[in-house]
C-alpha cells in the first residue's frame, strides 16, 4: 500500500490571507401593534460573523489547492429585526488542509495551530460579534431608546501554512541512493524511479506491514546534498519532512561508495546536515541501510556492514532492492527501532499517539 504525492503538484508551503465575517448590526425598532399605542423597543441583535476554520483531512495530500485562492473570506452576519429577532449568522468558511499542516501567523511567526490528527478543527479567524438591538437599552428612565450598536469586525490574519509529513520512518540519503526503490519493495508503493540524481522531487509515502497485523509509514524524503541545512538544493524544504518522524533510516549506495571509507564519509556528510538542520532531528533513533548489495559478493557485504557498524556506532543492515536480499531484515530492524523509541518515550504524553498510518490516509 502506498501514496505517491506526485499525483498533483506537491506544495508544502503557502501564504494566504483569511478574513472572518463582520457581525450584523443591531437595530432600532419598536412594537407596532394595533392595540398597543406605545409599544416598547423590540429591536433584535445582529448575527455574528462567520469564522474561517481549518479542518485536518486525510483526503488532502498537499497545499496545492491554495494556489488559486490566496484570500479566504467568511460570510457577514445579518442585521437584527423586530420582535427581538436576531439576524442570521454569517456562513463559516471551512477549508480542508492536509494532516500535518502547521499554521503560523505570518506577521509574528507565532504557531497558531498544529493540525496533526484527522478531524482536528481550528478557528484561524474569528467572526465579529453581532451588534445589540435597542431592546437591550430600555430602562425606567428611557422607555424608548433609539440606540443600537454596530456589529464587530471579523479578524483579518495573514497566515503561513507549512506541511510536514507524518511518517514513522524517514528514509534519508544522497540523491539516487535507492530510497524510492526501497519504499517500493517494502510497501508496494509506486514512486517513479530513474537513474539520475534528484529523481524524487516530492516525498513519497508507503505503508509497511508489521508482524502483528499492524503497520508503519515510511517517507521517502528527496535526496539531500551537502549544505542542505543551509538551504543548498532544496534542503530546508526537505529536512522539515524529517522533523516528525520517529526513526531515521539512512540509505547508502554501494555503487557510489564501494568501500568502507567512502561509505563512512557519505554517512557522516548527511549526518552532519541532520545535526545542523533548523528543526531538531538529529536525536532520532537511526539505522543505516547499505543498498545495492547485489553488486558485490555476499561475504564482502557482510564484512562491510560489520566494520561500518563498529565505526559509526549505528545498526547497519544490507539489502538489494533488485534481488530483495536482506529486505525482511531491514523491515524487522525498523520495527525494532520503532518499538525501542516508543518504549523510551512511554512516560511522555505523546507516546500514546497513534502511528502515522492511523493518522493519515492509507492506500490511495
Amino acid at each position: 500500500m502506498g501514496t505517491n504525492l506526485s499525483a498533483e503538484p506537491f506544495v508544502d508551503e503557502v501564504d494566504i490571507e483569511v478574513v472572518a465575517g463582520r457581525g450584523g448590526d443591531g437595530v432600532v425598532h419598536f412594537r407596532r401593534e394595533k392595540y398597543v399605542p406605545r409599544g416598547g423597543p423590540d429591536g433584535g441583535d445582529g448575527g455574528r460573523g462567520g469564522d474561517v476554520i481549518f479542518v485536518a483531512s486525510p483526503h488532502v495530500n498537499t497545499l496545492y489547492g491554495f494556489r488559486g485562492k490566496r484570500h479566504l473570506r467568511a460570510g457577514h452576519g445579518r442585521p437584527g429585526g423586530g420582535q427581538r429577532s436576531s439576524g442570521r449568522s454569517g456562513e463559516d468558511c471551512v477549508v480542508d488542509v492536509p494532516v500535518g499542516t502547521i499554521v503560523f501567523d505570518a506577521d509574528t511567526g507565532e504557531i497558531i495551530a498544529d493540525l496533526d490528527k484527522p478531524g482536528v478543527r481550528v478557528v484561524v479567524a474569528e467572526g465579529g460579534r453581532g451588534g445589540l438591538g435597542n431592546w437591550h437599552f430600555r430602562s425606567s428612565v428611557n422607555q424608548a431608546p433609539r440606540r443600537a450598536t454596530e456589529g464587530g469586525e471579523g479578524e483579518v490574519r495573514h497566515l503561513h501554512l507549512e506541511l510536514r509529513l507524518l511518517a514513522d520512518v524517514a528514509l534519508v540519503g544522497y540523491p539516487n541512493a535507492g530510497k524510492s526503490s526501497l519504499i517500493r519493495v517494502l510497501s508496494r508503493a509506486r514512486p517513479r524511479v530513474a537513474d539520475y540524481p534528484f529523481t524524487t522531487l516530492v516525498p513519497n509515502l508507503g505503508v509497511v506491514p508489521g508482524d502483528d497485523g499492524g503497520h508503519f509509514v515510511i517517507a521517502d524524503v528527496p535526496g539531500l546534498i551537502e549544505g542542505a541545512a543551509d538551504g543548498a538544493g532544496l534542503g530546508h524544504q526537505f529536512l522539515k519532512h524529517v522533523a516528525r518522524c520517529r526513526v531515521i533510516a539512512h540509505i547508502l549506495d554501494l555503487a557510489e561508495a564501494p568501500d568502507l571509507d567512502s561509505l563512512e564519509q557519505r554517512y557522516a556528510a548527511i549526518r552532519h546536515e541532520l545535526e545542523r538542520a533548523p528543526q531538531r532531528i538529529d536525536d532520532r533513533p537511526e539505522i543505516v541501510v547499505i543498498n545495492k548489495i547485489d553488486l558485490v559478493p555476499a561475504d564482502e557485504t557482510r564484512q562491510l556492514a560489520q566494520e561500518l557498524e563498529q565505526r559509526i556506532g549505528r545498526k547497519v543492515c544490507a539489502t538489494s532492492t533488485v534481488t530483495h536480499a536482506g529486505l525482511d531484515v531491514v523491515r524487522k530492524t525498523l520495527l525494532n527501532a520503532l518499538e525501542q523509541h516508543d518504549s523510551a518515550d512511554a512516560s511522555e504524553e505523546d507516546s500514546a499517539a497513534p502511528s502515522a498510518a492511523d493518522r493519515i490516509w492509507a492506500d490511495a
